[in-house]
């Protein structure tokens, strides 16, 4: 678990991608692996047309559609290879001191899964290349990584910059405590000012539970602005992140908190349509 595996696929989110890998590898003092996947193309399959048009023109074009697909695979190899390459130069120009590069014939899920276990963390963009221009349009990459991954995972924003806070909503549920020892072993929020916040939901232990976790997250060494908020948890989150100018959010994979379901409505992928923030997501 000692590297930041930071998917590009030559989205607009790719520099921003770069930035947020480049800061959790040196945060961390973790090795960078850049990872490219280059995904098979779905084309039409001929395989015979010896009725239309006769089997010598059949030959002929099964024999250019096949040399296409050799010269599109070569393109995709190099313009893969040059983008790792630009993305390493970019990282060692930034301090990073231990550096890799990996392409993989295989879909982007499938290439993180089958490095998961050497990842300490794993970066991507909000939207891949195909959904750059929409910004509701999440790509459903976003959604199998975060299912099927147990790494925590570090959604770059566009224009992304180091954050000096980040804000925490806590709910006394046993899913929140684990996020909030995993911040504290983690190291990559330390030295971050720790915005704590929680709503009023009547359950007569969760007042307590927030104090024991403030006081554990200063005992641990954070700076934290603990808030206890009322009204509609959606609307006052919302506006506790906006008044407060926060500039990273940390949540749990499609947790089922009402919390949770506030800031990301029905399930995790709508709080990455709505936001612009860099989001640390945990297991």
């Amino acid at each position: 678990m000692n590297k930041i595996i930071t998917c590009i696929d030559g989205s607009v989110y790719t520099d921003d991608v770069c930035k947020a890998g480049i800061w959790a590898a040196k945060k961390l003092n973790k090795s960078m692996l850049f990872l490219y996947a280059i995904e098979k193309q779905n084309a039409a399959v001929i395989d015979d047309l010896s009725g239309i048009i006769g089997f010598g023109a059949t030959t002929a074009l099964l024999s250019e559609m096949a040399t296409l697909d050799e010269q599109r695979s070569k393109l995709a190899l190099q313009i893969g290879k040059e983008m790792l390459d630009h993305a390493s130069v970019f990282a060692s120009q930034q301090g990073c001191k231990s550096i890799e590069s990996k392409q993989r014939h295989s879909g982007i899920v499938e290439a993180i899964c089958d490095l998961e276990d050497a990842a300490r963390l794993i970066v991507i963009g909000r939207s891949g290349k195909t959904h750059e221009q929409n910004f509701k349009a999440i790509g459903s990459h976003i959604e199998q990584v975060i299912r099927h991954v147990h790494t925590p995972i570090l959604i770059a924003n566009r224009h992304f910059s180091e954050p000096n806070n980040f804000m925490l909503a806590y709910d006394g549920r046993e899913t929140a405590d684990k996020m909030v020892k995993q911040i504290i072993a983690g190291g990559l929020l330390h030295h971050l000012t720790c915005h704590l916040v929680t709503v009023e939901n009547g359950k007569h232990d969760l007042l307590e539970k927030f104090k024991r976790t403030e006081a554990l997250l200063i005992e641990s060494g954070f700076e934290v602005k603990s808030s206890i908020l009322e009204g509609n948890i959606f609307s006052s989150l919302m506006a506790y992140k906006a008044k407060n100018e926060i500039e990273m959010l940390v949540m749990g994979a499609f947790s089922h908190s009402k919390i949770a379901h506030a800031f990301l409505g029905s399930n995790t992928l709508k709080m990455i349509e709505n936001t612009q923030l860099p989001l640390v997501i945990l297991r």
